[in-house]
């Protein structure tokens, strides 16, 4: 029996742990990119663990100094021609233009430079994709809903 506040196999498994998780069971290769990440850090080993396992990061500021294109460059080089499996955590846009999620974060990306990096992205090898953490009992006025429709429309067209 597991006392309380110990860690179970099961309580490893959070939704910001879970490409590490699948990294630790061989599910994923050594080529992944976390793309748009900001967060409040208690710390550096967060990215020390990420690079530990092989992640390379673009960060949400590197877009005000690398530029939209620099950005979708560092994400296709790193990829190259391997199995690319998308996912957008919807929280990667600012909580102004996406409120309706579960972990808002100010400093994000705008929903237009979404789109032009995974336009930017056409051509790489996908074999799926979702977006998470929309949360529609946060949405007024349904913004985040209507962002993400739009984005899995542009999901959708690099498949064709």
């Amino acid at each position: 029996m597991v006392a309380p506040g110990q860690t179970t196999d099961q309580s490893v498994v959070t939704h910001g742990t879970f490409f590490y998780v699948a990294h630790q069971e061989g599910l994923i290769a050594n080529n992944s990119i976390h793309a748009g990440t900001r967060c409040k850090m208690a710390g550096t080993a967060d990215m020390d663990n990420d690079a530990s396992v092989g992640f390379r990061i673009v960060s949400a500021d590197d877009i005000d100094d690398l530029g939209v294109s620099e950005v979708i460059n560092r994400i296709r080089t790193r990829i190259g021609d391997t199995p690319v499996y998308l996912s957008l955590d919807i929280d990667v846009i600012d909580p102004g233009m996406a409120p309706a999620t579960g972990t808002p974060e100010a400093g994000g990306w705008t929903t237009r430079e979404v789109k032009r990096i995974i336009r930017g992205l056409a051509g790489l090898n996908f074999v799926g994709a979702d977006i998470v953490e929309v949360s529609p009992a946060y949405d007024q006025g349904d913004i985040t809903g209507i962002a993400a429709a739009d984005l899995v429309h542009d999901f959708v067209s690099l498949f064709t």
